[in-house]
């Protein structure tokens, strides 16, 4: 496989089992789970989501983490530690309510999904094998997900917020996304469930505003919420709706972000 760095190889899965790949877990220091379909779909434009889709989003998770702990289970040396990936979609959709890792989830499709996420590889941890859980929130990244997206009005000169732009977003920089993630991988004492976000989260509104600074580009009406309901069915709860989540135990355990500010992190990713 092409473009891969030093010293890393890529190697086959059935996306259903540890087969292929498993025997890497022997005596590693970490897995890193981060498999699961893109809930906008594979596309430029977000996808509906439709019960094939649904069921495509779910398995994706379900069944990596599933892989992690069969993998585990069969390795003499157990690794130091699983890292398992979810996202701040666990916590439903609650307006501007501050949530720290103790809130509890919500009861919606992408909640539903997260919790199921988190607990695909929580066996491990009867096996004595640390686990960290990271409920990752917006990452700023040119690289693919949501924000070029976002960002596509700002370069059109037609910038603009989604519904009323009250909805919170949880972001953070991607560098600091890997920098949290090999935290947690290199400090013993963690474990448990950990907010992967900025401890700046900002109303849409305000994101809206700050990338249009960033950009200069003006900021013009907003995008009617039943416009992208109609449009995009379910899907657009990604945009509409939000959670106020904050990275209170990742602080707690000594990180430090990079990017805690929004409008530094916009402006190194567009100036990237």
């Amino acid at each position: 496989m092409q473009g891969l760095p030093e010293g890393a190889r890529a190697v086959g899965w059935d996306a259903r089992s540890a087969q292929g790949w498993g025997k890497l877990a022997e005596g590693a220091k970490a897995i890193v789970n981060l498999a699961g379909a893109s809930l906008k779909g594979e596309g430029f434009l977000p996808s509906r989501w439709t019960a094939k889709r649904n069921r495509v989003i779910r398995e994706s998770r379900v069944n990596a983490g599933a892989a992690v702990v069969e993998a585990v289970r069969a390795a003499k040396r157990k690794p130091e530690v699983v890292v398992q990936a979810s996202a701040v979609g666990y916590y439903g959709a609650r307006d501007a309510v501050r949530l720290d890792e103790n809130a509890q989830p919500g009861d919606d499709f992408p909640a539903q999904v997260c919790v199921e996420w988190e607990q695909s590889s929580q066996a491990v941890e009867a096996l004595d094998v640390r686990r960290c859980v990271v409920r990752t929130g917006l990452p700023l990244t040119k690289a693919g997900g949501a924000f070029p997206l976002l960002q596509l009005p700002f370069v059109l000169y037609s910038g603009n917020w989604f519904g009323d732009g009250q909805q919170f977003f949880s972001w953070i920089h991607y560098v600091d996304e890997i920098r949290a993630l090999r935290f947690l991988i290199d400090t013993p004492k963690t474990s448990g469930a950990y907010n992967l976000t900025a401890p700046d989260p900002v109303s849409n509104r305000e994101f809206a505003r700050s990338l249009g600074n960033v950009m200069r580009r003006p900021v013009w009406m907003p995008a009617p919420g039943f416009v992208m309901k109609l449009a995009l069915g379910e899907v657009s709860t990604v945009v509409l709706d939000g959670q106020r989540a904050e990275p209170v135990a990742l602080l707690k355990a000594g990180f430090r972000f990079k990017y805690p500010k929004l409008d530094e992190a916009l402006r190194a990713i567009v100036n990237e």
